[in-house]
């Protein structure tokens, strides 16, 4: 299941929950408040209201939260004049010598156009809000704003007061402070914009930002915005991206690129991984809720292709047995049919036709549509039918329908695993499969070789760590002679956004809690116990645990997974900087594993990069293959 939030829109994804917000109540204007400082150069216009980086304040609340100002000063440097949350950014042209005060804020005007345009002087009356994109209890930060505001335009044709420049040499290496100890939260902190890259971006909200030259490190999403680096040094992956490769590795120099140029007369980029905004990108720096420090571009570096190829795998020598993974992102038969057709052709052209293919996000007949249906059966004709057209094997399936609304995923869909394999290569032992809710065994055959009480069959089901997930399918294939047992998975999400997902990594509380992650431990736990049951009866057994884990290769989840040797990562056989298989906030990021047993012998690995780092995506997530030689 993907990472990402469903949204709502494109360009005001990040603020659409504005019409949610609670607008305080209106109190005494305040002029001259006990924090004001020297302004370094007088109020801008004829203003003698508060100062913007008064109100802003040196941490991440305003110390006029909740009261009303009146005759604040700045100039308009970008609209956002259509959607739901509209407003527009201001600037006092005059700081103050403090570096951790914002000289911008933004003006929410609600679905009320404002008439106002970029160099425009204006003075601001209005209520001092705090807004959480996405819902306070999401867990990301807030973005200080005025709300009920009225406004007054001086004078126009003002110049902009000049952007920010971010770059390697002005982000921190270190990403965030630590959080209060008692609430974790970072919000009542001083900002050190020169230590943190987080309060270095919090300094400057609300303010001109630009990058140049910025390399692409999250390809164009259908929402119309794309991740850049600041710091093409940072974590490079071979194909341009940046790598996140531990929990304290979170690359501070990613941004988010939005746009407020008109669409018909800026269209924007549909940019890959490895292509670059060449010139300068700059415009107001927002937060979001999907990701965020953003930039809302009111100028875009022009696109510079970098030719990123999509990757092909070798075919498997005849005494290999290839399995691959491949999350297929919802598919049922509602699906566009191009999307049939791009997976066969992966399947076929990139992936040669791996032998087994562990799919998940299998979705019943009917797709979203709820009405209890839970056969897949036409989800997966579909597949293999476009397969074979395009020139592939005659590919058989195996799954076990779902309880209805049991497995999590999109409402609706009834997402499960499947197995995909060909029987001119493997053959799959002819034993009555389980059903949702019945664990399989690992039994000794008559011939002193482990067997599996149904084939296929679901891990434990009816255990609670499964519970709004998908259930694990264990097959039994032969290949050559040799038992090898595959298991598909697809563990639970890290969600967000409610009390069961992980919090955002930009977020206000840090180090970020992940609470979605005890219930993959266990889950983890329990596909290890199989691994063991099936070696219980054959130390040589040859055992593929493959699947979305939606974890990553350091997590305790893997861990849990490798516990006692029963399983090892042969990921690890590929360089660092290469073990990714997922994009997600311009971090390149390994969720996508296929992990074996001393007893599968020889083992090639390979992560197909053909999805994740495009625009034109089939799916969100890269498949895998691994190709294996089971030991006599």
């Amino acid at each position: 299941m993907p990472s990402r939030l469903v949204r709502t829109s494109a360009l005001t994804a990040a603020a659409v929950c504005c019409t949610l917000l609670a607008v305080p109540a209106a109190s005494a204007a305040l002029s001259s408040p006990e924090h004001s400082r020297p302004t370094g150069g007088g109020a801008a216009g004829d203003g003698d209201g508060v100062r913007i980086h008064d109100i802003q304040g040196h941490t991440r609340l305003s110390p006029y939260k909740g009261r009303k100002v009146t005759g604040v000063a700045g100039v308009v440097t970008g609209v956002r004049g259509s959607g739901s949350a509209r407003g527009f950014w201001i600037q006092d042209p005059h700081p103050d010598d403090d570096p951790a005060t914002s000289e911008g804020i933004y003006v929410y005007t609600g679905k009320q156009t404002p008439d106002v345009k970029v160099g425009d002087s204006v003075h601001v009356d209005g209520d001092v809000a705090e807004f959480y994109p996405g819902g306070e209890k999401a867990g990301g930060q807030s973005v200080t704003q005025l709300t009920g505001a009225h406004w007054t335009v001086r004078a126009g044709g003002r110049s902009l007061p000049a952007a920010e420049r971010l770059d390697a040499k002005r982000i921190p290496d270190t990403y965030a402070p630590k959080g209060d100890k008692d609430s974790r939260s970072i919000e009542k902190l001083r900002l050190h914009p020169d230590k943190y890259a987080l309060d270095l971006y919090e300094s400057l909200e609300g303010m001109r930002t630009e990058v140049s030259d910025a390399r692409v490190t999250g390809p164009t999403s259908e929402y119309g915005e794309l991740w850049v680096t600041a710091d093409p040094r940072e974590h490079p992956t071979p194909r341009g991206g940046t790598l996140y490769g531990s929990y304290h590795q979170q690359n501070g120099a990613r941004l988010k690129v939005s746009s407020l140029l008109p669409a018909d007369k800026a269209p924007f980029p549909k940019a890959d991984v490895g292509d670059k905004l060449t010139g300068t990108t700059e415009g107001p720096l927002d937060y979001d809720n999907f990701g965020g420090y953003t930039v809302r571009a009111t100028e875009l570096g022009k696109l510079k292709s970098g030719g990123l190829p999509a990757e092909k795998t070798p075919k498997a020598p005849k005494d290999q047995l290839s399995i691959a993974t491949y999350n297929v992102e919802n598919l049922s038969p509602k699906s566009d049919a191009g999307k049939f057709d791009r997976l066969a052709g992966a399947l076929v052209k990139n992936l040669s036709s791996p032998d087994i293919v562990a799919v998940e996000e299998v979705q019943d007949n009917n797709g979203p549509t709820d009405d209890g249906t839970v056969k897949a059966d036409q989800t997966l004709d579909k597949l293999t039918g476009a397969i074979k057209k395009a020139g592939g094997p005659a590919y058989r399936w195996r799954e076990i329908d779902p309880q209805d609304k049991k497995d999590g995923g999109q409402p609706g869909g009834n997402i499960r695993v499947a197995f995909l394999y060909n029987p001119d290569r493997v053959s799959f032992a002819d034993r009555k499969g389980g059903d949702a809710t019945t664990p399989v065994r690992v039994e000794k055959g008559s011939g002193g070789t482990p067997e599996l009480s149904a084939n296929p069959g679901r891990i434990d089901p009816t255990n609670k760590a499964w519970q709004e997930s998908r259930k694990p399918l264990a097959g039994e294939f032969r290949f050559k002679g040799k038992h090898v047992f595959v298991v598909a998975n697809h563990f639970s999400s890290k969600g967000g956004g409610d009390a069961d997902g992980d919090e955002p990594m930009e977020g206000r509380f840090q180090p970020p809690a992940r609470h979605s992650e005890p219930q993959r431990i266990e889950q983890a736990k329990l596909v290890n116990s199989f691994a063991k049951d099936v070696r219980s009866v054959d130390p040589k057994a040859a055992v593929v645990a493959a699947g979305d884990l939606n974890d990553f290769p350091f997590s305790p989840t893997l861990d849990a997974l490798r516990s006692g040797g029963a399983l090892t990562s042969p990921m690890q056989q590929l360089p660092a900087d290469e073990r990714y298989s997922y994009v997600f906030n311009g971090n390149s990021q390994a969720l996508d594993h296929a992990l074996t047993t001393p007893g599968t012998g020889h083992v090639d690995y390979d992560i197909v990069h053909l999805n994740a780092e495009f625009h034109d995506q089939t799916s969100d997530h890269d498949p895998t293959v691994i190709r294996i030689r089971p030991k006599d």
